[in-house]
């Protein structure tokens, strides 16, 4: 089985990637694609590295980044002009707009060439609004593969651009009805941690009591008011994307420390005592993000939100602390702090845990079970 995983980073990650690392735009691709992903952004290789180490043939692209394909289109002779970069139609006139979706055109064009040169068996989605349905149909016809899949754990996209996958894996349970309801063939998939970060990142000084990482956008307005509360009423840190977004007097935003991304975000959370985490408003009455697995593997205690199935993946109150208001979360988390061997103990249960049952080793045994019953 031959597995190319398709990937999109966050722009303001690859901004702040490239700025650091001024001179690796000059590089070649596979020096730039393995700097990209020794930095830890989302899951990284973590798919490709442990569906490696169990014998299936895998390999990354990130579509998206443009430094990355034009070396990429460069180094196997596919040709395209600066017109290529201006995208025919009215909108293109349009400030920002344009110059998107005029890139948009050369990266299809990029990312169908590296499919078609690879020959997968399956196409692994981690981003299904990035191609839009003509172009997933045009790699259906071109590119001979027989499984096309697509992974969410976000807002659903409108039904044209999942239509065309031959199966949704989500790591939301309530999403299964709905994609079954629309035709969709869908499966269960959790998400996980790579253990080879605390390697990475090496043994770390617990120096911050109580922190936050994470966005601050419309899909989390639901959570916004927690982390206000608790900024007023705790010594919460806050890190992540979003703040400029927040009025110049927020409270939030007076206490915000700026983004943390990869690597640095996974130090963040070693140096935590407590690690507060929140889902976003469409993840439901159900658990589902990263940050479940990223922080108690870091070995940081996890407060999160009370959800439905939470206790399918944690013993809460021994392996993780749960919440259902943010009056509580504020109680729990001055509790915890005020009595650090009890903390101590459940972040050790909860880092035990993620190591034992949920690391991206595990979850891919399970996903080439998912693919051989498709396939």
């Amino acid at each position: 089985m031959k597995i190319l995983l398709v990937d999109t980073y966050y722009e303001e990650f690859l901004k702040t990637f490239y700025k650091k690392n001024k001179y690796i735009k000059n590089s070649n691709y596979e020096r730039q694609i393995t700097s990209l992903l020794q930095e830890n952004f989302g899951t990284s290789d973590s798919y490709s590295f442990y569906l490696r180490k169990n014998n299936i043939e895998a390999e990354d692209i990130i579509v998206n980044c443009r430094s990355l394909q034009k070396i990429w289109a460069v180094n196997n002779n596919l040709k395209y002009s600066n017109i290529d970069f201006r995208f025919p139609h009215k909108f293109s006139k349009i400030p920002f707009l344009g110059k998107r979706l005029g890139n948009l055109k050369v990266l299809y064009k990029i990312a169908k060439e590296q499919i078609k040169a690879f020959k997968p068996d399956v196409l692994y989605c981690q981003d299904i609004s990035f191609f839009p349905p003509d172009i997933i149909n045009e790699i259906k016809k071109q590119a001979n593969i027989k499984l096309i899949v697509g992974q969410i754990a976000c807002p659903l996209p409108s039904k044209s651009y999942i239509k065309n996958y031959d199966l949704i894996l989500t790591s939301f349970p309530h999403f299964l009805d709905k994609l079954n309801s629309q035709g969709m063939k869908s499966e269960y998939f959790k998400i996980g941690f790579d253990e080879r970060i605390l390697s990475r990142v090496g043994p770390l000084k617990r120096d911050i009591n109580f922190s936050f990482i994470g966005g601050i956008s419309r899909h989390h307005s639901l959570a916004y008011k927690n982390l206000e509360y608790l900024v007023s009423k705790s010594d919460l840190e806050i890190f992540g994307y979003g703040a400029k977004t927040l009025p110049i007097n927020s409270i939030v935003r007076k206490k915000h420390n700026g983004e943390r991304w990869g690597l640095n975000m996974y130090k963040i959370l070693g140096r935590s005592r407590i690690s507060f985490n929140r889902h976003i408003n469409v993840s439901e009455n159900y658990a589902n993000n990263m940050r479940l697995y990223e922080a108690t593997g870091m070995g940081s205690l996890l407060l999160t939100d009370k959800k439905d199935n939470l206790n399918k993946l944690f013993e809460i109150d021994r392996e993780i602390v749960t919440y259902s208001c943010k009056e509580e979360a504020a109680e729990k988390g001055k509790f915890l702090l005020s009595n650090p061997d009890k903390a101590s103990q459940i972040a050790a249960a909860g880092q035990a845990r993620t190591l034992k049952d949920h690391t991206y080793n595990i979850r891919m045994l399970e996903l080439i079970e998912i693919l051989r019953k498709y396939l």
